[in-house]
């Protein structure tokens, strides 16, 4: 058996983390599932991370660093439409090779809402701090048109999460013009 040193062992937390909070979300999910999954017992995993916040937050960061280095990757030495194209194709991509990247955004939302109704707005702010990290990668090459492509991308993630299969006509309606075809294939 390989041992693992704690970054790694931590590493394989946040994903099995992902895996977990992407089916049951936050408050559906236990720590002890968590550790089953990774192959550790629940206390050495509050040895890693303080508590399952810390846990979903790293997971929530872990995504969203993943959607910033797919947007910066697929518009490395692009702009405009080219750019466009560009980043909608490869999110299309990801989300579809590693649905649980979507799932788990979706948690991300819920779960800050319910924080944030709740008055815990530490969690809200580290999320809106990533959000802005993700829309300064996408302003650099779109300009003008990232409203637009963060607003298409968010109806894309809802009708994802709800299950829409390729080739449904909601896609092909989706776009009124030629300009973002392809962000979803039929």
């Amino acid at each position: 058996m390989v041992r693992m040193s704690a970054e790694e062992r931590r590493e394989s937390v946040v994903r099995a983390a992902i895996a977990e909070f992407a089916q049951k979300g936050f408050y559906g999910t236990s720590t002890e599932v968590i550790a089953k999954r990774v192959g550790v017992s629940q206390p050495y995993l509050f040895r890693l991370f303080p508590d399952k916040k810390a846990i979903f937050a790293a997971a929530s960061r872990q995504c969203l660093n993943d959607v910033c280095r797919v947007f910066a990757e697929a518009a490395e030495g692009l702009e405009g439409e080219e750019a466009l194209h560009s980043m909608a194709n490869a999110y299309t991509r990801m989300i579809t090779e590693h649905p649980e990247r979507l799932q788990m955004q979706m948690q991300v939302h819920i779960t800050v809402a319910a924080a944030e109704a709740e008055g815990d707005h530490e969690f809200g702010e580290a999320v809106r701090d990533g959000w802005m990290k993700l829309w300064d990668i996408v302003q650099v090459p779109l300009g003008d048109e990232t409203t637009t492509f963060m607003a298409y991308g968010m109806l894309v993630n809802t009708l994802a999460a709800m299950g829409f299969p390729p080739g449904h006509r909601v896609w092909r309606d989706m776009y009124p013009s030629a300009r973002i075809k392809g962000q979803v294939e039929s």
